[in-house]
């Protein structure tokens, strides 16, 4: 076999066979095929060439063909078949019958907002699979994406590269969170109050600074940054009891992971609203496990984000 010379094979030669076996007639194979009678001719003398038989030979008005060519018709056949269902036309993704595992990148924030939903959702519909949610952010998905062969992510990425492709899921504003007994304030708080509050940062880089503090520098404001962590848990412990306030994702603040009775307020300040989106390598696009796996995710989150919108 190495020493096939592939470049020289055109798999398009398999088809002007099983036609010519089938009308026995160049004429009416070149029909078939929608090409000229000359070019049928020259596919027969490459297939001659190729094979070191003359397949066919001509008999009056008939075309007979060679034992050899009558030998490999049913093996013809069978990998035009082959390529028709398996590569041209693969058959449909059957989640109930999944037993491979998948593989979803989320960040910090849509673990804790979507993962029970997510195995809820695909657990129900692939019972037999396996999932494997798996940590990125903004700086490594990319990396993450080919080195752990992540199906699909959820995240707040923008201005994705070319190779990627993305579904807009929804949009998420903020809050500020804090204990107002242990802060004294009291909703809603105006800019003195919130820049005189020290305050908890969700930093998923550890930098403490955001373009909120260089919005109030223009303002000739300055809020009083007291702890960073790249951990929403680890703040949500610390605002419970302290005077701390912190400004989170709306819906992170609905989370019911804590009995804190935690209050909730619009900022004093300007923050853009921000997307989640859902990316995955375009290249896989057209996979049809992979369009079931998308139309399921996007169907878990857009449900679970209404679930959350509608808890006071």
């Amino acid at each position: 076999m190495n020493n096939i010379n592939w470049r020289g094979i055109d798999l398009n030669l398999l088809v002007a066979f099983s036609a010519l076996m089938e009308t026995r007639s160049v004429t009416k194979a070149a029909a078939k095929l929608s090409i000229g009678q000359s070019a049928m001719s020259h596919n027969l003398s490459r297939l001659r060439a190729l094979l070191d038989d003359p397949l066919f030979e001509r008999r009056g008005h008939q075309m007979i063909a060679t034992e050899k060519a009558v030998e490999l018709i049913p093996v013809v056949e069978h990998i035009l078949q082959l390529i028709t269902s398996e590569i041209l036309q693969p058959d449909e993704f059957s989640a109930k019958e999944y037993q491979g595992t998948f593989r979803i990148g989320l960040t910090d924030y849509a673990e804790l907002l979507f993962a029970p939903a997510l195995f809820d959702a695909i657990r129900e519909a692939a019972p037999h699979s396996q999932l494997s949610f798996c940590n990125v952010d903004r700086n490594n998905y990319q990396q993450a994406t080919e080195s752990q062969k992540i199906d699909l992510i959820i995240g707040s990425m923008t201005n994705q590269p070319h190779e990627f492709d993305s579904q807009y899921l929804y949009t998420e504003d903020h809050v500020c969170l804090f204990d107002a007994k242990a802060t004294g304030l009291a909703s809603p708080i105006d800019l003195a109050r919130y820049i005189q509050t020290p305050q908890a940062l969700v930093s998923p880089d550890g930098k403490l600074l955001t373009n909120v503090d260089n919005q109030l520098q223009q303002q000739g404001f300055q809020r009083q940054i007291a702890v960073g962590s790249s951990s929403f848990l680890t703040i949500r412990h610390l605002l419970s009891g302290r005077n701390l306030l912190c400004v989170v994702s709306t819906l992170m603040a609905r989370l019911d992971v804590f009995h804190d009775n935690l209050s909730q307020c619009r900022p004093p300040v300007d923050i853009p609203d921000f997307d989640i989106n859902m990316l995955w390598l375009r290249r896989n696009t057209n996979h049809p496990r992979l369009q079931w796996l998308r139309q399921c995710v996007a169907d878990a989150v857009t449900l679970r984000v209404e679930e959350l919108r509608q808890t006071s």
